[in-house]
Formats: structure tokens, sequence, C-alpha cells
């Protein structure tokens, strides 16, 4: 079986490895020639000159999956193959593209004839050894015919996988497991950070994460990823206090306010990475200055040892 990958980057040239590694052909394109090439090198990827020179290269019905970037250069890469493909062929976004995007690009490639896959992906950098878990939305010829990619990527031929539902559902169920990740990570990081504090009973954290890996109802990968960095480094000194959000975290909690649903966890999780984010910290210095207002309460200069 041969496809079509666009996008080769950690995420997609991984998953172009592991198809190769599975014995998929993959007729890769990226604007990095080094991508390319690596790839050609290592793992025996077809590279190609442009997009054009991708679809020419693939067997009908073609089958392509871009990796790339959320919003408009994703969007321009579809609109791209929609003009260079035909009816028959299929189109799979595996970034982190909005579900309501997701639906509308559906859409309109249904109206040339083409058919469309969104498939959330999880499994980061490790998903080349360990296999991504994949969520994908799409009509059942399509997911019929992509199922083939999607037992080579995931971890296994049986698990890891599945057709979720129609065309969007599948960027849904990844919007919500990266909503559900931010809690899990809050909650994780709160935890260790209380018994950081604890300063009296000397507490060896990469012990304690290390322990909970083992027969505790907190045990996860997410645990495992936090044992394996604290056994290197518990003070975490040169860390900047910065965590970024990808947007899914955003997109999960307007859903949430969208349909009424309480998910307190999933919000407070995603202000506390805004927090995070605000190098000026002005909230928190006009917080001082109301505490100090109307209580008297000191309010720490810069200058001042902490």
């Amino acid at each position: 079986m041969r496809m079509g990958m666009i996008g080769l980057g950690r995420m997609g040239g991984n998953m172009a490895a592991r198809l190769l590694r599975g014995g998929i052909e993959v007729v890769g394109y990226d604007r990095s020639k080094e991508a390319m090439e690596r790839l050609a090198r290592e793992e025996k990827l077809l590279p190609c000159s442009s997009v054009a020179d991708l679809a020419s290269q693939l067997p009908s019905p073609r089958i392509i999956w871009i990796m790339l970037p959320s919003g408009d250069v994703t969007e321009s890469q579809i609109s791209e193959l929609s003009a260079i493909l035909a009816e028959g062929d299929i189109v799979i976004d595996g970034g982190n593209s909005n579900y309501h995007d997701s639906v509308r690009r559906g859409k309109m490639l249904a109206s040339k004839g083409i058919g469309f896959m969104d498939a959330g992906t999880s499994g980061g950098i490790w998903g080349l050894e360990n296999g991504y878990c994949l969520m994908v939305g799409a009509e059942p010829r399509v997911a019929s015919a992509v199922e083939p990619l999607l037992k080579v990527l995931a971890p296994s031929s049986e698990s890891g996988w599945a057709h979720v539902g129609p065309i969007g559902s599948g960027h849904f169920v990844k919007m919500v497991h990266n909503g559900i990740e931010y809690g899990m990570m809050q909650a994780i990081s709160e935890g260790f950070a209380l018994m950081e504090g604890k300063k009296e009973f000397s507490l060896d954290l990469a012990q304690i994460a290390e322990i909970w890996r083992h027969g505790s109802v907190v045990r996860s990968w997410l645990l495992d990823l936090t044992a394996d960095a604290l056994k290197a480094d518990q003070n975490l000194e040169n860390v900047v206090p910065y965590v970024a959000d990808s947007g899914e975290g955003r997109w999960t909690v307007m859903e949430a306010i969208e349909q009424g649903v309480a998910a307190p966890v999933l919000s407070l999780a995603l202000q506390m990475r805004f927090a995070s984010q605000d190098e000026m910290g002005y909230g928190y210095r006009l917080l001082a200055m109301m505490r100090n207002a109307f209580g008297g309460h000191t309010v720490k200069e810069k200058h001042e040892s902490h």
C-alpha cells in the first residue's frame, strides 16, 4: 500500500517512519529538504519536489495524510489539495484542528467527491516507538480505506484506534482528550508542589513518583514522565515556569460553556496556564495594591529579597 504524507516535522516525520517500518510505502513532502532527505536515507521515504509531485506518485484512489499546524496552514494545504485531487481520493488531517473547521472542510471536499478524515492523534514524540492513539471521524467508506494505516500507526492492530463517528468527531474527541490532559497535569503538578514545600520532611520526590507508578490509583503515563524527569532533576531550577496552551484546552472550555456542562477542573487548569504566561503579572500586582489599600498589608517591591 502506498500513501502520501505532507508535513514531516516531529509528529509527521515519526508517523511516516512508523508507517514505513510497518510495510507501507510513503511518499513524503516537507518544505524542509533536510527532513525529506533524512527520512529517505534512514527510513526509505520516497521524497518529492512539491505537493503536486506527491499526488502524481500515488495510485488511485489516492490517500494523503497531512500533519501541519492548525489554522491557516492546514486550511491552505487542504484548499490546494482540493484542486489537485480527483473524485474518490482521500485527505486525512491528523493535526490539532478545530472540529468545526473539520466539519466545514469535509463538506467542501465532499462537494468535489473527495473523502475526508479528521484524525485526532495522541502520542507525541513517543509515538514512533509506542504507537499512536488515533480517534478518527469519517464516512464508513473512508474509514475502511484508511484502516490499514491506522492499524500500523496504533500501538497494535486491535487497540489504541477507533472510528469514533462522522466527520468532525475525531477532532472533537481529541479536543476533549487534551482538556482532560490539562486537568491531570495540573493536579500532578500541584500535588508535587505541596510535597516540595514540606521542607521538614525532606521528601524524595523522585522516589515518591516512582512508587506511585506501581499499584497506585493515580498511576499514568503522565506520572511515568514525571518520575523520569524528577530522577534527573528535582529542583527544576533551569526550567522557566511558563506553560503554553495549544488551543485545544480553550476549545474544550468553550464547548463546555456552549453546552452548559460544568467543567471546573478543565477550566481552572486552562486558567492556570494563562497565569504562567503572564510575564507582566499585572493582575497580581493590582491584587497586592488592593490588599494594601483595604488592610494596610505590605506591598513587596522588586528590590526586596524573596
